[in-house]
């Protein structure tokens, strides 16, 4: 079937719509997805800007929700009709993901970005070309196909247009602190850059009981954002050094728990100064630096600690319908950080993102589409 789908024709290239794409069809455990919505992620745009690759032509978008509007003949728990929130693919065969880690599945870079199918088949095709798809995914599109493990079904009472992002974003740094980290009650939290990623992580950290959540960033908009999502404390960096004021706020000791969402070298070295004896720094960004550092002075004699967190450590269809909870008891207001665009203005909307005047770009792409419906 012919679909409208954003293109990435090459390495820089801004999307274009284009309304030719053909649509591979559906196998015996697909759903195929009308798409009401997409958040735009920063993993887009490292791909669409080339800091990482799944091969050009490309059709982005991983943070999908949509409506099931077809099914394989062997799909099970998902009808036609039902409503949900596009994640990753794992296979669930292999034995990290039967020990319940999928974000570590043994296949997950080909399954998610290699540019082809877990069929090993591209999903998209112009004319006699080939077009690659991301996280067996491809959200940029009015429709798509996917594998039922890509799909988390939701409510059909709660707003779609709001929920994509709940597929990485969100659970990415809420899954960091809640399946990686672990704190404890009374533990302390400081999250440095204060995006989607960021400010979801605090509002774990919260959730999660610690009774110092300090937030830093340098927009002064973002930290007053995250006082209303719960940060107990916020430090602008262009203003102070975050480490000292961190310290300062904790007796001299420095936090339990760090997560850097900024990928910048230097943030990230302030993060792990900013630990105390025997802290955890999660370093969780999409980012082409590198940062040097002496694993003796600055991780061995303090105890210290760098884990890298792929995905929050999540299951998609575990930890999605628990944001989904937290979020109508109130204590997960991520839909405070989004801001709707059309599809037409997806350029607009990255440009948006990139540059920070919108923390959580969302792409509607079925303007007919109204809650509860």
């Amino acid at each position: 079937m012919k679909i409208s789908a954003a293109v990435v024709n090459k390495k820089g290239d801004p999307f274009t719509i284009k309304n030719d794409i053909e649509l591979h069809d559906i196998g015996p455990t697909d759903l195929q997805i009308h798409m009401v919505a997409s958040g735009i992620c920063h993993s887009d745009e490292a791909i669409r800007k080339g800091d990482a690759s799944v091969g050009y032509p490309a059709i982005l978008g991983h943070e999908g929700a949509g409506i099931v509007e077809n099914i394989g003949d062997e799909v099970r728990g998902f009808n036609i009709g039902d409503h949900v929130v596009l994640s990753f693919y794992a296979d669930g065969i292999c034995d990290n993901c039967l020990k319940g880690i999928p974000t570590q599945c043994r296949n997950y870079a080909d399954y998610n970005l290699s540019g082809v199918r877990a069929d090993g088949e591209y999903q998209f095709q112009e004319g006699k070309s080939n077009i690659s798809n991301m996280f067996n995914q491809s959200s940029f599109t009015t429709t798509t196909v996917v594998d039922q493990r890509n799909a988390v079904k939701v409510d059909k009472n709660l707003d779609l247009r709001k929920l994509g992002p709940l597929g990485c974003g969100y659970v990415t740094g809420s899954g960091t602190v809640f399946n990686t980290l672990q704190p404890k009650p009374g533990d302390t939290l400081a999250v440095f850059g204060t995006g989607a990623v960021g400010l979801a992580s605090m509002m774990a950290g919260k959730i999660s009981g610690c009774t110092k959540v300090i937030a830093v960033d340098i927009v002064p908009e973002r930290l007053d954002l995250a006082k209303e999502l719960g940060a107990t404390h916020v430090v602008n960096s262009n203003e102070v050094d975050p480490v000292a004021k961190i310290k300062d706020l904790t007796n001299g000791y420095g936090v339990n728990w760090t997560i850097d969402t900024t990928g910048i070298p230097t943030v990230i070295k302030s993060s792990i100064s900013s630990l105390a004896q025997g802290g955890t720094c999660a370093a969780i960004a999409v980012t082409p630096h590198l940062i040097e550092l002496s694993t003796w002075n600055e991780l061995c004699v303090d105890d210290k600690k760098i884990v890298g967190v792929n995905m929050g450590d999540s299951i998609p269809q575990i930890d999605i319908p628990r944001l989904i909870e937290f979020y109508k008891q109130g204590q997960f207001d991520f839909d405070k950080t989004e801001k709707f665009y059309e599809f037409s203005d997806i350029n607009k909307a990255n440009h948006d993102s990139v540059c920070g005047k919108t923390i959580k770009p969302v792409l509607i792409i079925d303007s007919d589409y109204t809650p509860g419906n």
